[in-house]
């Protein structure tokens, strides 16, 4: 809403999410700002990585700023139906595009489709989780039973999983596997790096990405690329002068990411973990 407002009726304000509720809530918000006042509105059904498909179609020359605005929504994960949440029981889903158009594979599948090694790459990669590999064993042997259907089937098998002593400490014992599981379903981290590249080639000169992730997986693809976009000389470091011509694209406006505040948190207790970082192009 303060971007709309910033922007004013000379402006226009381009939302790309690929969840139909999150863009009706979206329009109606926007669409009660006063006529007089309010950008141009362009809501577009998608996620990041068509990003070009989607620019397309509007279409616009070019972008002055670019918010990018990661991870699953608090609207999801407390909608039960959905499968994002490990404190529900229902159906293993975890699909952002909730129509199912964007993406098929569901968590379902992927709990009872993939092999063991499989299992246990995601759920380490995606997480960081210890004890992955036992909790890839675990949910092979408890499918080869019966299919595993809803979460808190899922959950159960991820608790005998891990010694009680560990389930103790750090949270909930599915946390991880959760995120793991709704990484894949959704391509996050391909998703997220095809988008980053669009995002700069479709900035205006001063034009400015900021991008908040919320685990360390997301942070680390951002960092890395704005670094690589703000060092793409290849000459050799003796060298007096740049010969190869690669001259940076981004500027960073933040060397360090910015996090939330001690009031910010209290507020809102799932900004715990955000990041915020932002570069401006070249």
């Amino acid at each position: 809403m303060e971007v709309a407002k910033r922007l004013g009726a000379e402006g226009m304000l381009i939302g790309i999410d690929q969840d139909d509720v999150a863009l009706a809530a979206a329009r109606t918000r926007l669409e009660s700002l006063p006529e007089s006042t309010r950008p141009q509105l362009a809501l577009l059904k998608g996620n990041f990585g068509n990003m070009d498909e989607l620019l397309t179609s509007v279409p616009v020359p070019g972008i002055d700023a670019i918010l990018f605005d990661l991870g699953v929504s608090s609207v999801q994960i407390d909608t039960p139906d959905r499968g994002f949440s490990f404190k529900e029981d229902c159906p293993l889903d975890m699909r952002m595009d909730g129509s199912g158009k964007l993406t098929t594979l569901t968590a379902a599948e992927i709990v009872n489709t993939y092999n063991e090694a499989d299992l246990t790459r995601i759920i380490r990669s995606y997480s960081d989780e210890k004890w992955a590999s036992r909790i890839a064993q675990f949910i092979v042997r408890a499918r080869a039973r019966q299919p595993i259907e809803t979460s808190g089937q899922l959950v159960e098998i991820i608790k005998s999983a891990i010694p009680a002593s560990a389930r103790r400490a750090g949270g909930h014992p599915a946390k991880r596997t959760f995120q793991a599981l709704r990484i894949e379903v959704n391509d996050e981290l391909g998703v997220l790096k095809r988008g980053l590249e669009a995002a700069i080639r479709w900035l205006n000169p001063g034009g400015r990405i900021a991008v908040i992730t919320y685990h360390s997986l997301e942070d680390r693809i951002v960092k890395d690329l704005f670094a690589q976009c703000t060092n793409r000389c290849t000459c050799p470091p003796d060298l007096p002068v740049c010969a190869c011509g690669h001259a940076p694209l981004l500027k960073l406006v933040n060397r360090k990411p910015i996090l939330p505040t001690k009031d910010e948190i209290e507020i809102n207790p799932r900004s715990r973990s955000a990041k915020l970082r932002i570069a401006e192009k070249l």
